[in-house]
């Protein structure tokens, strides 16, 4: 700077002094004419005095510019760097932070976001709009009102900051919850002339929160008992309590200031199981999920059975913050174990009573029953000639055989209440009916049923065999023994196989059960449902237990006065 100023000042005394010298030049016959050479000589030095100080002035008037044009070079060279710097400093942290930043220009109307709009909303940089309208057009509806009053408050200085929490519109049409916050810039009047906001995603942070909530109305609506304690153990071996719910105080007695800050080891009592004490102690050291069931004690010091369960629970880090506890009271549920435990051993003792009095009544009464079987088939051979006394030993007959009949029955049952582990065997069905068909082919010749047999050719694995010919036989008895006397017996029997299992069906057109009155008891020991002088009462029981001892199961359908359906269910091979 200081050498043009030099330049200019040396070029200006160049053109002066050859102004002058050329003036000279032109007017030297002038003055040779009128004036003396002294004059002349005169004339020209003070042109060149006039010019060289001329020259210093002008030096010093430069010097004095580029000073102050230094001056400004440096300031505008600082302010320069500055605004390098804000806009660095800007570039940073717009990378580092996830918020969306936005810059409103008030007198024309012109947005201007960062790249924050394409990154967290997804709006490609041809998609985003220049103006307001476009921003406000991308809140939610339920939210926009809300909004708008807020912010024009907010810019006509009713309120002195503005921030809204709000849903803003992506790309794809779905909403993000956002927390935006503006500043505004004024002019030198106080005009605002600008305003800059960053809006950042709060999505993540109100669903947790709605989560939170939801799960705080859950815990203090619950009707379990709910207690969360801190981790600390420096002061007790079960740490202290820092929240209970309203269920936790109905439950204990106690109200929330009186246990907060304590162990929940205070429940514990003389009555209380040690070793689920120590189970839980050694839970807490280990940080491990624990659950016991005991003893605790009441405000009022009465004792309760409680199901207690507590859970770890740990920050995003991994770090162990907090116990969570669920206890329910299981007092009754205790109690009505102990009956049951107690109507068990009741059960199982009568049972066994009456097993030992079946072996002893079917043992003892074997014996004398066929001494009088015997009797009874001697006077057969003897011819009696008073009738009355031939009718009551006729009757008597009747008697004993019944009596012969319903023992060896009762020795079946026993036989089948009494061998879970009976011998098993793979059976062909048919082959079982055919033999059942031969052993009642005297009473199918009397009557004369009508037999539909659809048996397919088929086996069932697992199965005794004699128990399958003795259900067989039952009912096929029970269907002739309880035909109808207005119509042909008809009697369909047929099996089939559904997905795993073979199931085996009996059914007849004859007088029929009603359900409605004997349903419970229709395969109950010694229940009779017609009138008739022979029936005992023990067929159908002896034949859902037997189908029960092959792991099956029965079912019946019946009608009044139209027949009986029978379905059997064994598991296929």
């Amino acid at each position: 700077m200081k050498n043009n100023s030099n330049k200019i000042t040396l070029i200006y005394v160049l053109i002066l002094m050859f102004v002058a010298v050329l003036g000279h030049k032109l007017f030297a016959n002038y003055f040779l004419e009128h004036a003396n050479k002294s004059q002349l000589g005169y004339s020209y030095l003070k042109d060149i005095l006039y010019i060289v100080f001329s020259g210093i002035l002008l030096k010093i008037i430069l010097h004095q510019n580029e000073i102050r044009n230094k001056s400004i070079f440096e300031k505008l060279q600082h302010t320069n760097i500055e605004i390098k710097e804000s806009n660095e400093r800007y570039d940073i942290v717009a990378k580092a932070t996830s918020d969306t930043i936005w810059d409103w220009k008030m007198d024309d109307d012109s947005f201007i976001w960062n790249k924050g709009i394409q990154g967290v909303f997804g709006y490609k940089k041809e998609d985003v709009g220049k103006t307001s309208k476009w921003w406000f057009d991308r809140i939610h509806p339920e939210d926009s009102l809300k909004m708008s009053v807020k912010l024009y408050s907010f810019l006509e200085q009713k309120t002195e900051k503005w921030q809204d929490e709000y849903r803003f519109q992506c790309a794809d049409g779905s909403y993000k919850y956002v927390f935006d916050r503006g500043f505004l810039v004024k002019d030198a009047d106080g005009k605002s002339i600008r305003m800059i906001g960053a809006i950042q995603d709060v999505t993540k942070q109100k669903e947790e929160e709605q989560r939170l909530r939801l799960l705080e109305t859950v815990i203090t609506q619950s009707k379990d008992a709910v207690m969360i304690t801190d981790i600390d153990t420096s002061e007790n071996e079960i740490p202290n309590i820092i929240f209970v719910n309203s269920a936790f105080t109905d439950m204990t007695g106690y109200s929330e200031k009186e246990v907060i800050g304590k162990s929940a080891g205070m429940f514990f009592g003389k009555k209380s199981d040690i070793l689920e004490y120590d189970k839980l102690k050694t839970a807490v050291q280990e940080y491990k999920e624990c659950f016991i069931e005991t003893i605790f004690y009441k405000k009022n010091g009465k004792e309760f059975w409680i199901n207690f369960s507590m859970i770890p629970v740990t920050n995003k880090d991994g770090e162990y913050t907090h116990w969570v506890s669920i206890q329910r009271d299981v007092t009754e549920e205790k109690e009505k174990e102990k009956e049951r435990e107690q109507l068990i051993r009741e059960l199982t003792q009568n049972n066994k009573d009456l097993k030992q009095f079946s072996y002893i009544t079917s043992h003892n009464l074997r014996a004398p029953l066929s001494n009088l079987t015997g009797l009874l088939n001697l006077i057969d051979d003897i011819e009696i000639q008073d009738p009355e006394l031939k009718e009551i030993i006729t009757g008597f007959q009747k008697s004993t055989h019944l009596l012969n009949e319903t023992i060896n029955d009762l020795v079946k049952v026993i036989i089948i209440k009494d061998n879970p582990s009976i011998q098993k065997e793979k059976v062909l069905i048919k082959e079982v009916f055919e033999n059942v068909f031969n052993q009642l082919s005297f009473l199918i010749s009397v009557h004369k049923p009508i037999l539909k047999i659809d048996l397919e050719d088929v086996s069932i694995l697992e199965i005794n065999k004699s128990y399958l010919e003795s259900i067989f036989l039952n009912l096929l008895t029970n269907a002739i023994k309880y035909r109808a006397p207005i119509r042909q017996l008809k009697v369909t029997i047929s099996t089939k196989v559904e997905d795993d299992n073979l199931i085996i069906t009996f059914k007849d057109n004859g007088i029929g059960i009603d359900l409605d009155k004997n349903r419970d008891k229709i395969f109950g020991l010694y229940q009779r449902f017609h009138n008739y002088p022979d029936s005992k009462g023990l067929g159908l029981y002896l034949v859902k237990s037997q189908v029960e001892s092959m792991n099956g199961s029965i079912s019946v359908a019946s009608t009044v006065g139209k027949g009986t359906t029978f379905t059997i269910t064994f598991k296929h091979a």
